[in-house]
């Protein structure tokens, strides 16, 4: 039996692929549990600046595994805390994580992508949060995350019709960050994840957070958080190198310090 998650890392990069293409990567526990271990992996590992989740070029994830819970009552998704436990890893990673998308992000797929830092399309990416066709919801953030990316009326769109949405209109609505031609998508992700990876590490970490804290507070309680962010920074070897390196011209040395 194959490995349903695989791990591997390109220089500063760490690479997540949910590999169980049988069923169009469906998420059932084993798949998220293993996504989890990989981002402890990779959340442990100093060499790793930045995390890489992504499928295959059929389906990102097609969802969560319907048949691991058709048959669940309330008792059991409740107590067993459903769409939970592993599910939420990836959210609450400290380092910048990209989900690669081609072909198919729906439910609990589309959720999973969202919970990453920022989304990278295929131009053959088809988004969708179709719960509502087998009568429920989206359970892992789909009626959250979905209208703060793009807005109140295309989000009750999706989630009301079920409808799909393709690269193209996921970009222009902010939900992707970028399209790249199918068949270069994993390569140009790893080379943007390079980037930033290439950067400070402490200072990546401080910028996520800020970002983040946008969409959980007011303005005025935003601004001082990235004020005490920013005044934090003078207080890393990074920051004298990053200026100094500036001023003589020359790329610099982070150290992640």
């Amino acid at each position: 039996m194959s490995e349903v998650v695989l791990h591997e890392i390109h220089d500063k990069v760490g690479l997540i692929r949910i590999n169980r293409p049988e069923a169009m990567n469906a998420l059932n526990e084993a798949v998220v549990r293993g996504i989890a271990a990989a981002v402890d992996r990779f959340e442990a590992d100093e060499n790793i600046a930045c995390i890489v989740l992504t499928g295959n070029d059929k389906a990102f994830a097609a969802g969560a595994d319907i048949g691991a819970m058709k048959d669940f009552d309330y008792m059991d998704a409740y107590l067993g805390d459903f769409i939970t436990r592993y599910w939420e890893r990836i959210r609450t990673a400290r380092k910048p994580v990209i989900a690669a998308v081609a072909g198919y992000a729906l439910g609990g797929g589309c959720e999973f992508a969202m919970m990453c830092d920022m989304i990278f399309a295929a131009d053959n990416a088809r988004f969708g949060q179709p719960e509502v066709k087998i009568g429920t919801l989206p359970g892992a953030g789909g009626t959250q995350r979905l209208p703060r990316a793009i807005g109140k009326a295309k989000a009750m769109d999706m989630c009301l019709t079920g409808r799909l949405m393709d690269a193209a209109e996921a970009e222009r609505a902010g939900l992707v960050a970028r399209v790249f031609p199918a068949d270069q998508l994993l390569a140009e992700t790893l080379k943007v994840a390079g980037t930033i990876a290439a950067h400070s590490l402490p200072v990546l970490m401080m910028i996520k957070e800020s970002v983040n804290r946008a969409f959980e507070s007011s303005l005025a309680e935003g601004l001082l958080f990235e004020r005490r962010a920013f005044h934090a920074s003078f207080g890393l070897a990074d920051q004298r190198e990053g200026m100094q390196a500036f001023l003589e011209k020359r790329k610099p040395d982070f150290t992640n310090r």
